[in-house]
């Protein structure tokens, strides 16, 4: 049986009359005969999504991904609305559509994840400039203006103010503005310091280092610190450099086997 559009008062145009139709639909048992009547039910408040999918326009997100996301929310809707509970089928509908879309760009359209409170600042700030803007001509609201708009903190206002300019993110290879030679984000980012190593090293053989014996730690200096020549060294401490060299070679690998049992 097809659905008629009654010709009682609705809040909005595209708000059809099936009360019956979800009666009827409650009462049948799985079969094509309720499937074929769903989607009766999903067509004939088709548009009423559409509308509310237009309310999200501009947004950075394609209006027929959104037109999608909307029927997707519909169907939801048909599927666990209760007629035995005696609300309409609209009231339930509309926060159900709503909240599949404000879902889709929270999920889907956010490039990185951002806590759900800052959304809502987010939204909160881009409203009261949006209606401040009618007001304030020639620049835009001051934060100062918005928190008293929007009953919100200074604080607060600036995360939102954050959040607005973080929706998408830029990628490195960007030509920065004002470039003229092609100079991209990527270009202005650091990299490992090598040295770094050093310093790791340092302090790792530290330790093991002052546990040498004094003459082998005083050989050890002047060969690495003082930057001495092992024939200068055994001249010195009045020892071959033959010795000499065997030393820095046992106390090496002694300090180097030390370390890497205390990093296992």
């Amino acid at each position: 049986m097809p659905i008629h559009t009654s010709a009682k008062q609705h809040p909005h145009d595209d708000a059809p009359d099936t009360a019956d139709a979800f009666r009827r639909l409650a009462a049948l048992p799985a079969g094509p005969e309720r499937d074929a009547l769903r989607d009766e039910i999903v067509e004939a408040w088709l548009p009423m999504a559409d509308r509310l999918a237009g309310r999200f326009r501009n947004r950075g997100e394609n209006f027929e991904d959104l037109r999608q996301v909307a029927a997707l929310g519909l169907v939801k809707a048909v599927d666990r609305y209760d007629p035995e509970l005696g609300n309409a089928f609209e009231s339930y509908a509309v926060p159900t559509v709503t909240g599949e879309i404000k879902r889709h760009f929270r999920d889907h359209m956010w490039t990185l994840h951002v806590p759900r409170r800052v959304q809502d600042l987010r939204n909160r700030v881009r409203r009261a400039s949006q209606e401040l803007s009618q007001t304030v001509s020639g620049r835009r609201p001051t934060v100062a203006e918005i928190a008293e708009h929007a009953k919100m903190s200074e604080e607060n206002v600036k995360a939102g103010l954050e959040a607005l300019e973080s929706f998408t993110a830029l990628s490195l290879d960007a030509e920065l503005p004002g470039s003229e030679d092609g100079y991209s984000l990527s270009d202005a980012l650091g990299s490992p310091d090598p040295a770094l190593d050093t310093v790791v090293d340092r302090e790792s053989v530290k330790a093991r280092l002052a546990e040498l014996p004094e003459r082998e730690r005083a050989i050890l200096y002047m060969r690495f610190f003082s930057d001495m020549t092992q024939s200068r060294i055994a001249e010195e401490l009045g020892i071959s450099q033959m010795h000499v060299s065997r030393l820095i070679s046992r106390c090496c690998g002694r300090v180097r086997e030390q370390v890497m049992r205390d990093v296992a």
